[in-house]
């Protein structure tokens, strides 16, 4: 690609000007197309594309014509379609191109996923936000940042921008770190403060969940939007593509899950545990991203398996140039559970875990989500989604 190889020319120090120069070229051609719109980013290191797909759930109920855009899907009033690109925030043409078909479309409300990547290369800039929120921070994407707490800067980028409304997880370690920045009007959210929200029927099951239901309800009040339109979006939501999915209920369970660093994993076998106490064996599938990314989490990831999961195959994620053989290696030095299987073709271990399972069991199919993609070396893609797959083999 031409712009890849513009940029292997350019001195690593330059490289954040190129970034720079990039956000305001895409703003000044297409206009400067978020002054027209009411542009809420939300950051994190988990939670985001649940939040996005919520809120806007939220706007839709109360009426307003909205543009979305998430690792999920992108979306501009009654069109969506999933997203392709295999990056969450796209780059700074495509996303002010967005924008402007956004305000193209009648839209009042642009409801954007915002990235730490995405700062660091800009994409932000040059977009107006009115409300910036913070969903929780862990671990993840050291090596692209250097340390947890440029990570952490990173993603404090998006609050020093905004000086409208700050919406903020007060549960969170990390809080007070966002809530130092200055803005209009502040608003946290906890689980202690549950008490006075009427009573919700989510139907998504999980603690995370309630979190992610509180930022967008917290969200929805910040633009005037009352608790009851709130309540009656959010108990319309059966599901979120890719997020704790049921995809087979019967005569064992498949859930699918985008859970990738190790805070998520646990979380998302604890709420399975919780929420169906009664299962025999938890049959999990799991691998870890290649490319360099995050390699301390792969033992980590091997140990939560190891805690929750009675029945473990290790599989590929998307290993783009690393060895596979090696990133399975990484996760199984966290692991000591003698039923583990390792199967670098995922479509062959979901149909290993699938063949496994027994009435009563549940099968945990983690890491991709509803990602269309898998990477592999040498910049191949191949279309993928957990989903489908697994009803495939399923049949």
């Amino acid at each position: 690609m031409i712009k890849e190889s513009i940029k292997k020319l350019i001195p690593s120090f330059l490289l954040s000007t190129y970034h720079w120069f990039l956000a305001l070229l895409g703003a000044v051609f297409y206009g400067f197309p978020s002054k027209e719109l009411i542009v809420i980013g939300v950051t994190g290191t988990n939670g985001k594309s649940t939040v996005i797909n919520l809120f806007t759930l939220i706007l839709q109920e109360a009426g307003y014509k909205t543009a979305s855009l998430s690792s999920i899907k992108l979306k501009i009033a009654e069109k969506e379609w999933p997203n392709t690109l295999k990056m969450t925030m796209p780059g700074r043409l495509k996303l002010q191109k967005f924008l402007r078909e956004a305000v193209k479309a009648g839209c009042k409300y642009a409801v954007l996923e915002v990235t730490s990547e995405g700062i660091k290369q800009h994409r932000h800039k040059f977009i107006d936000f009115n409300t910036a929120v913070f969903t929780n921070l862990t671990k993840e994407h050291i090596e692209a940042h250097g340390s947890f707490e440029k990570y952490k800067k990173s993603k404090g980028e998006l609050f020093k921008s905004c000086r409208g409304t700050h919406v903020i997880n007060l549960d969170d370690k990390n809080s007070q770190y966002f809530w130092q920045f200055q803005a209009n009007n502040k608003i946290g959210y906890s689980l202690k403060d549950i008490s006075k929200f009427q009573p919700l029927n989510l139907k998504l099951f999980g603690e995370f969940n309630i979190y992610n239901a509180l930022a967008a309800i917290q969200v929805g009040l910040s633009q005037g939007i009352d608790l009851e339109t709130c309540k009656k979006a959010l108990e319309k939501v059966k599901s979120i593509p890719g997020r704790m999915e049921t995809v087979i209920k019967k005569p064992f369970m498949v859930i699918v899950d985008y859970a990738h660093t190790p805070d998520a994993l646990e979380k998302v076998y604890e709420a399975i545990d919780n929420h169906f106490p009664n299962t025999n064996n938890k049959i999990c599938v799991l691998g870890a991203a290649g490319g360099g990314r995050d390699k301390r989490k792969r033992p980590e990831l091997g140990k939560i398996a190891d805690k929750y999961c009675q029945e473990i195959i290790l599989t590929n994620e998307d290993p783009y140039d690393e060895d596979p053989k090696q990133i399975l290696s990484e996760i199984e030095s966290g692991i000591s559970n003698p039923n583990l299987y390792q199967i670098l073709d995922r479509r062959q271990a979901i149909n290993k875990a699938l063949g496994m399972a027994k009435p009563g069991d549940l099968v945990v199919i983690t890491g991709k989500g509803s990602e269309p993609w898998m990477c592999l070396a040498e910049g191949k893609k191949i279309p993928w989604d957990d989903r489908k797959i697994a009803r495939e083999e399923f049949k």
